[in-house]
């Protein structure tokens, strides 16, 4: 069995009971970071083996935790926060695992996009996530304008040492629209930057960004269309 548990994003209480329940049952923890990892299990005084798992080592990793599996092991699966595979490694030990019958588990829990979503004052009906932008400019101006037209309300991750230049970047491509971007979310200094994009930007230039970061533009207003008696529709 693979179970892919999801870990608070900050608040280290935001753990459930089954996740806690999950990672004392396995043989084996694989952790994007052992080191994060070891203070959430010590936090709940869990014991158990780690290997280390991450965006750099996985294509030679994955093959050994699939023969763990084979052989009956069971492996939980964990990033620094949030789910595995959202924005974070955890999808090719998980397409792979299920490749090769492997029951695989998802274990709910903390998600910084919905927790943004809820405090970001814009429509939820449908949303786009758009995860990391590329880090350079060129790239990342085509990344946002995908969405121009998308009347879904958009969200992306970035860090602090991108964040002025990604926003800066959005208001030339998408227009100064209204969005919000949360900071630390979960955290003891969690914040909420609303306004529009030129506001945000204006506000940001100010202080010192530092930390992690979700933010939410609003998709393209429907307009209202006007009709009359016996037109075509």
């Amino acid at each position: 069995m693979l179970y892919l548990v999801a870990t608070p994003i900050g608040n280290l209480g935001d753990m459930t009971f089954r996740a806690v329940e999950v990672l004392k049952s396995v043989d084996l923890i694989a952790s994007e970071d052992s080191r994060k990892t070891s203070v959430l299990l010590k936090h709940y005084d869990i014991s158990k083996p780690q290997t280390a798992l991450n965006n750099f080592n996985e294509r030679k990793v994955v093959p050994k935790l699939l023969e763990r599996l084979e052989r009956g092991e069971t492996i939980a699966l964990v990033t620094d926060a949030g789910t595995p595979g959202i924005s974070d490694p955890g999808y090719l030990l998980t397409h792979e695992a299920m490749q090769a019958g492997i029951e695989v588990q998802s274990i709910p829990g903390p998600s910084a996009v919905i927790m943004a979503l809820t405090l970001a004052d814009l429509p939820l009906h449908s949303f786009t996530f758009k995860g990391f932008p590329p880090n350079k400019e060129g790239p990342r101006k085509r990344f946002i304008a995908m969405e121009a037209d998308s009347t879904h309300t958009l969200v992306f991750y970035e860090s602090p040492y991108r964040l002025l230049a990604f926003l800066k970047n959005c208001l030339e491509v998408l227009g100064d629209r209204q969005a919000v971007v949360a900071n630390d979310l979960t955290k003891k200094f969690e914040t909420h930057y609303r306004g529009t994009l030129s506001q945000i930007i204006e506000k940001l230039t100010s202080e010192t960004i530092r930390g992690e970061f979700v933010i939410s533009i609003e998709g393209v207003r429907k307009e209202k269309t006007k009709t009359t008696a016996g037109s075509d529709l």
